[in-house]
């Protein structure tokens, strides 16, 4: 992606995908690029669920092919890297489930991903054909039932038993061996997604304490006696009280040793700011974006790159969208209808590109795995970001949400540049 002269790409309402002509700026302004190199980047991508390789299903081999091609191909696709597994059901499960519901299995001698291998395993393959070097992170929304309290999927809390968490550490071990085994690696673990969230959908809440114990007494021990290359992240954190979760767990040094890192939803934002002043040396990961209700707007699309802004000046070494492909209206099992990157509508046999797929199309097409963020000042247009690649090419990506054009000046070299960025657009310029 080195080039002489820059290229612009732009993203609005009006041309999805649209190579512009750039112009030499007439009076030189603040540089947008700083010396300062930050964080480094794994990469780009999103979640594999049920309801997503359901709707794929409905489209021809080909247009099947041409949507999987479309997020995972590094050329002409999102060229997504780094993506997110549920361990058991999710809210877009075809229904509830959990990979050992056998009562007092505590040795867990009928684990099974025997469900896995009917709709998320062959979608995961399916995008490993495109993207062989994909790596994935994977987290539960519920325990097996009988290992909460009361027994539900949804509600109910982590039982406080030795035993019983014994078991659950031993359950996920199991998960992340089964997977690697299928060729499908788990390069970190997070106990509990949304530890804080007690849904109608599969959830569990945990204390703080009880999951520092987990860690410290069942999960950092058994990981380190099975020799498995999987670690343990704190995750996936849905709080704004940096105390209750980083501040506890990573001040128990006992619990600390075995946490690599910490990932963020979107109600932990400003806990994972404080994190990231508390704690930069540790890793830091948006795990999930937000959710909308279906709406898959360009505005939706504008204040999601607001909030990648947010997460990527605090650190983060990658931004994991949520639900990449859904039917048409996003509707979950249990009735929450959420954005996706795609829609594929069941009559129509039929697949719709939304304002979102775009957005992250700018990031993960052109910000490669090992780039490092760079430092901007003197902008004034709006959101921008800045990254340079391993192969030494720079990547500004810049967002007008304005009504107006808004113009972008940077230097390539001691050669300046101007864009004029269009109305509600998202623009990347590979410098």
């Amino acid at each position: 992606m080195n080039s002489a002269n820059p290229i612009w790409i732009s993203s609005s309402p009006s041309a999805t995908w649209d190579q512009r002509a750039i112009q030499p700026c007439v009076s030189q302004k603040p540089n947008l690029l700083t010396a300062a190199k930050e964080q480094t980047l794994r990469g780009f991508g999103g979640c594999f669920n049920e309801l997503g390789w359901q709707a794929l299903s409905w489209l021809s081999p080909a247009e099947r092919q041409a949507v999987l091609l479309s997020l995972f191909d590094p050329r002409q696709g999102s060229g997504f890297t780094y993506c997110r597994l549920p361990i058991g059901a999710s809210d877009f499960a075809r229904n509830w489930y959990s990979l050992n519901e056998n009562d007092g299995d505590f040795g867990m001698q009928s684990f099974s991903i025997e469900r896995d291998q009917q709709m998320l395993i062959p979608y995961i393959r399916a995008a490993q054909a495109v993207q062989p070097d994909l790596k994935f992170f994977a987290s539960p929304w519920s325990p097996p039932t009988w290992l909460k309290s009361p027994p539900v999927y949804n509600y109910g809390r982590m039982k406080d038993d030795p035993r019983i968490l014994q078991a659950y550490g031993l359950y996920l071990l199991k998960f992340v061996q089964a997977y690697q085994a299928a060729g499908i690696p788990i390069i970190h673990l997070h106990p509990q997604n949304e530890p804080v969230a007690d849904q109608k959908f599969p959830s569990c809440k945990w204390e703080p304490a009880l999951m520092a114990k987990f860690i410290r007494e069942h999960l950092g021990p058994l990981f380190v006696q099975s020799g498995i290359a999987c670690d343990i992240w704190l995750g996936t954190i849905n709080s704004a009280d940096y105390y209750a979760w980083a501040d506890t767990l990573l001040n128990e040094q006992n619990t600390r040793q075995y946490i690599k890192g910490i990932g963020y939803q979107y109600a932990g934002q400003y806990a994972l700011q404080r994190t990231h002043l508390s704690w930069p040396e540790l890793e830091l990961l948006q795990t999930e974006s937000e959710a909308g209700s279906s709406e898959n707007s360009w505005d939706e699309a504008l204040d999601q790159f607001e909030l990648m802004h947010h997460y990527f000046t605090n650190g983060v070494s990658g931004y994991i969208y949520w639900n990449m492909v859904l039917p048409t209206g996003g509707q979950s099992t249990w009735g929450w209808p959420q954005n996706s990157l795609i829609s594929v509508d069941e009559k129509r046999k039929k697949a719709t590109f939304n304002p979102e797929f775009y957005l992250m199309q700018h990031f993960g097409r052109f910000v490669l795995p090992g780039a490092v963020r760079l430092g901007t000042s003197g902008v004034r247009t709006g959101t921008t970001l800045a990254f340079e690649n391993p192969d030494g090419s720079q990547i500004i990506i810049a967002a007008n949400p304005h009504m107006v054009e808004r113009e972008l000046i940077w230097l390539n070299g001691s050669d300046c540049f101007s864009a004029n960025l269009p109305p509600k657009s998202i623009n990347t310029i590979i410098n």
